[in-house]
């Protein structure tokens, strides 16, 4: 086994990888390239934006949409379901999985991390990082400007206030907001919800 596909592994199973090894770096610049094509097409050109999206992530359900521009690192770990909606400047930084359940509605500036990197600095000056994964449930509504950090799940039925901070699992069918986001509300099945985006 080559050494990239031994960080390679390493990178995805969570453990600490060689972040700057030049096949990780080639890697990324491919994918920026397909992104910036994705950013920059014009707005008629509807069909080729949907096939450029579905090149750049690993898998995609059958209805989306996405308003430009989007960011992201490798792509190919990000999982999306059905019925997806994403506002403007997302940003996925997917070393580890990431993988949204159906009906996940995102507001503009939401950015979602998987790597980590070591708290002393010599260590981290070599390169080193490790990633864990974000998974996000179905029926989801993140709000604007929303950071979930690594190793967060979400559950299902959720919704994420505006410029909220996810350090932590959030439970199915909760509203948290804040930094630290915390539960504020706990959701019951009927519920009318109003909440500002």
């Amino acid at each position: 086994m080559d050494t990239f596909k031994r960080e390679w592994d390493k990178m995805l199973r969570g453990e600490v990888y060689d972040a700057v090894h030049p096949e990780f770096l080639r890697r990324l610049e491919v994918t920026r390239e397909k992104i910036w094509e994705f950013n920059n097409l014009h707005p008629s050109k509807k069909e080729e934006r949907i096939a450029l999206f579905r090149s750049i992530v690993g898998t995609c359900g059958e209805t989306f949409h996405i308003n430009r521009p989007f960011r992201c690192d490798y792509g190919c770990n990000i999982h999306i379901g059905n019925h997806f909606f994403a506002n403007f400047n997302l940003t996925i930084l997917d070393e580890a999985p990431v993988t949204f359940g159906d009906h996940v509605f995102i507001g503009p500036n939401v950015s979602i991390y998987t790597a980590c990197h070591p708290l002393e600095a010599e260590a981290r000056n070599t390169g080193v990082e490790w990633a864990e994964p974000v998974t996000i449930g179905n029926s989801v509504w993140i709000g604007g400007s929303v950071t979930i950090l690594p190793g967060v799940t979400i559950g299902d039925n959720c919704v994420i206030g505006a410029g909220s901070v996810v350090t932590k699992d959030v439970p199915a069918n909760s509203v948290v907001a804040g930094n630290p986001a915390r539960v504020i509300k706990h959701l019951v099945k009927g519920e009318e919800l109003r909440v500002k985006s």
